[in-house]
């Protein structure tokens, strides 16, 4: 037995303890209900880590992520195995043969012309199993369905021949949603709305974005910048409901042009090894200035909950309230030293070298980069 059979029976054994008499009361109480949104919060963490992995973050939170996924998979075969339904063995021998019946040409040496011709096979057998359209959860989001529902569909050719069709539909859409909005009908507005946001996961899919990735995408950069709004507004003493819609809106356009003029890492951070608590008077002074700092030297700022972190390759540090921290940080340089430089300034900090680079945050951490 290889490595990876061990630790799936090790897993399958504490899944058992777990819920054997004498094991965790929590565990025990659980069902297949109680335990769907647990399954749906741990999907969604995994997708979280899959983006900042994608954005150049560290791979070892993913893992962590997958393996709280693996053991609510692991958790519903423990409650149909004890029903005698089935157990994580039946699960991986179904999907198995699954995957090996869908790709002939892999296991029964078939040939076929590349890769759109196993998708138009993988439709025809599943054609032959009930619909196209089978396999797409309706509880799935909204928008995310609809993509896949129009990319099933396309597979046996229901689909429109180019992108200008696909563009036209959703200027057609357009136009009877604001008739729609004219007529102040709330209902017309709902049928025509979801009529637009239906043309657009189409767009989506016509021009290989997938839509549910981008309004992530979209959504991360709000809250990035809303952040940034906040940040400014009590930095200038401002309180929050207090400031007009003008001053917000320029805070926003400064972090807008923050992000822009931000060139991507060189390379992909390496998986963090240490973890550092520091101290600050003023923690929030210090998640502002590493907010604005951190993308220009390819760290990441990692929010959870009220907790935040920075993550640099192979360590990670934060701050709590208490006496200034007086910790010197020695980390590698990054090839912009001249940009990072100026970033740091504009955010508050004090630069007491370029070569090397030396500077302290404005809660009194020193970082050296030689």
């Amino acid at each position: 037995m290889g490595r990876t059979g061990e630790a799936m029976e090790r897993l399958e054994e504490i899944m058992r303890t777990l819920r054997a008499e004498g094991g965790c009361p929590w565990d025990r109480a659980q069902d297949i209900r109680t335990l769907r949104p647990y399954l749906v919060e741990e999907t969604y963490e995994v997708l979280d880590e899959m983006d900042r992995v994608g954005e150049g973050g560290p791979w070892r939170a993913l893992r962590e992520e997958l393996g709280d996924l693996l053991f609510q998979i692991v958790f519903h075969a423990q409650l149909a195995r004890e029903l005698s339904e089935f157990g994580l063995a039946d699960v991986a021998t179904a999907i198995s043969d699954k995957i090996v019946s869908r790709h002939p040409h892999v296991f029964e040496g078939r040939t076929v012309g590349g890769a759109e011709e196993v998708l138009q096979n993988w439709a025809r057998i599943k054609a032959e199993e009930g619909s196209v359209l089978d396999g797409v959860p309706t509880a799935a989001p909204a928008l995310l369905r609809a993509e896949r529902l129009t990319e099933k569909a396309s597979r046996i050719g229901f689909d429109w021949p180019d992108l200008a069709g696909v563009r036209s539909k959703l200027a057609e859409e357009l136009a009877e949603l604001d008739g729609a909005l004219e007529s102040k009908d709330a209902r017309a507005v709902e049928h025509e709305l979801g009529d637009v946001l239906f043309s657009l996961s189409n767009l989506a899919r016509f021009t290989a974005t997938p839509a549910e990735d981008a309004l992530r995408a979209a959504n991360a950069r709000f809250t990035r910048r809303f952040h940034a709004v906040e940040e400014g507004l009590r930095a200038r003493g401002v309180p929050f409901g207090t400031a007009t819609l003008a001053e917000m809106d320029t805070l926003w356009q400064e972090a807008k042009a923050a992000e822009g003029g931000v060139p991507p890492p060189a390379q992909s951070l390496r998986s963090v090894v240490a973890h550092l608590e520091l101290e600050a008077e003023e923690p929030a002074r210090a998640h502002g200035f590493w907010t604005r700092v951190a993308p220009a030297l390819g760290w990441t700022v990692e929010v959870d909950g009220g907790e935040w972190s920075v993550e640099t390759p192979g360590l990670s540090f934060a701050y709590a309230r208490g006496a200034r921290s007086s910790a010197t940080l020695t980390v590698d340089a990054p090839g912009r030293i001249p940009e990072v430089a100026a970033r740091i300034r504009e955010a508050g900090g004090t630069v007491l070298s370029e070569m090397p680079l030396v500077f302290h945050d404005p809660v009194g951490t020193c970082v050296r980069m030689p």
